[in-house]
């Protein structure tokens, strides 16, 4: 008897292909977002202990303000134009330290939306997808990219207006422990804050390492199993998307594109580009990679927020700011759609 295509699927899965994934895969994501969150964090404890938070947070404080956030949360939201990992080690250090709780945490998180998608905008949508897809569709399609993010930031500033209203924040949370007529040398204040920055990554590395580690670990056997469904000759995401496509109007030639945009955003980009003009229209193809991106949140959510928000915040915390990011892009890019089947 012979085994069956699931049977021999899985057993390609062996010790040495999950030590590969750990050290091709999870190793250089840890080791990246490591650094990036170090980074962050150590760049807030400079800020603190150099006195630069105020001096910083007064650009911000436009976007502090109305959300009734403290000032420091504006060096938070501009580090995001930097480095969004970065950004997140702010927050994370303010809220570590007693500055910020849980709801003031989410509504900054929810704010930065937008600021880290301007940082995206310069290194990816701009190199990558604009000259992939055209300037029409690539503007076209940024665009849209951008009016989603500008709309979760600003329904931020709401919440933080409506929820963090006569909040009272102790600033001397963040404030250097020295006394003013104790101040500390140069090479004190970087001994101290590189002491303190080591000191939130020793909580936040392991776990990262440990859900990263776990996550691609699971997407190895996951891919497994998607193999084994394909021998037996079930297309699952096909049997889904087609029905979709349908829905909103597309034709039958954009379901390739919103599968592979599922996976991988850019390769989806690269399905599309040629049938622009021909088969599909600058907006037919925008709407088939918002789909695309509506299906990926999933795949997204597993790969990647999942392993970073639980690293940074912890599985009871990380969980809110997963559900709370995800709901409102889905309820965005579901809105985006719809403007463009009503328009």
């Amino acid at each position: 008897m012979t085994d069956g295509p699931f049977v021999q699927e899985f057993e390609t899965v062996d010790v040495q292909s999950l030590l590969s994934v750990l050290l091709t895969e999870a190793l250089p994501r840890v080791l990246t977002i490591t650094l990036l969150i170090g980074f962050g964090v150590g760049l807030a404890n400079l800020a603190v202990g150099y006195g630069l938070v105020d001096v910083i947070a007064r650009v911000g404080r436009y976007l502090t303000e109305p959300a009734n956030l403290p000032d420091e949360v504006g060096a938070a939201v501009l580090t995001n134009m930097l480095s969004v990992t970065a950004g997140y080690g702010m927050l994370a250090e303010f809220r570590e330290s007693g500055l910020l709780d849980d709801r003031a945490t989410l509504i900054a998180i929810v704010i930065n939306t937008f600021f880290g998608f301007l940082k995206h905008s310069i290194t990816y949508y701009g190199p990558v997808l604009v000259p992939i897809l055209g300037v029409q569709t690539g503007l076209l399609y940024v665009g849209v990219r951008a009016g989603i993010s500008l709309a979760i930031s600003v329904i931020g500033l709401l919440a933080g207006a409506i929820l963090l209203r006569g909040y009272e924040y102790d600033s001397s949370a963040v404030e250097p422990e020295t006394p003013d007529d104790e101040k500390r040398t140069h090479r004190e204040t970087l001994r101290h804050a590189g002491v303190k920055t080591a000191e939130q990554l020793r909580s936040i590395v392991p776990r990262l390492a440990v859900v990263y580690s776990l996550v691609f670990v699971a997407l190895e056997y996951t891919d497994q199993l998607l193999a084994g469904f394909a021998a037996v000759g079930i297309e699952e995401p096909a049997a889904i998307v087609d029905p979709v496509a349908s829905l909103v109007g597309l034709p039958a030639a954009a379901v390739p594109v919103i599968i592979v945009s599922l996976v991988d955003p850019t390769m989806g980009a690269v399905t599309v580009a040629p049938m622009i003009g021909d088969v599909l229209t600058p907006a037919q193809a925008v709407l088939a990679l918002l789909v695309g991106s509506l299906f990926s949140l999933t795949v997204g959510t597993v790969k990647r927020s999942i392993p970073f928000q639980y690293g940074i915040w912890g599985s009871a915390f990380g969980t809110k700011v997963i559900i709370v990011n995800t709901g409102l892009k889905a309820v965005f890019i579901i809105a985006a759609i719809l403007v463009f089947l009503v328009v």
